[in-house]
């Protein structure tokens, strides 16, 4: 079982920049893959990106591929997605998740364990 805390959200005007954190406790955090996934209200939850168990491969969703960076410190248990260029259409709650075992990649029923969210709004 793994445990996750977001943390880094908040208010930002169209163009800046935030930082999100994910930290996590429980399974070995070096054995699992990490994703980010939100959901605007009325939408479905939708994934952004995602990072292997070594930080060296990565996903991410089109909307957000030259914007955001995703990495993994795996010494901190801690993952980090940062996102420049913000647009008012990623306000959203971001959702932390960790790969179920053995899997991995863009859909989140490879994601077994989820975070409580952090919200993060763009204002025009």
């Amino acid at each position: 079982q793994v445990q996750l805390v977001e943390s880094g959200g908040g208010l930002v005007q169209a163009g800046g920049s935030l930082r999100l954190s994910c930290a996590a406790s429980g399974r070995t955090f070096s054995s699992y893959g990490v994703g980010w996934f939100r959901q605007a209200p009325g939408k479905e939850r939708q994934f952004v990106a995602s990072v292997a168990w070594s930080g060296g491969s990565t996903y991410y969703a089109d909307s957000v591929k030259g914007r955001f960076t995703i990495s993994r410190d795996n010494a901190k248990n801690t993952v980090h997605l940062q996102m420049n260029s913000l647009k008012p259409e990623d306000t959203a709650v971001y959702y932390c998740a960790a790969a179920r075992e053995g899997r991995w990649g863009r859909s989140p029923t490879e994601f077994g364990s989820w975070g409580q969210g952090t919200q993060v709004t763009v204002s025009s």
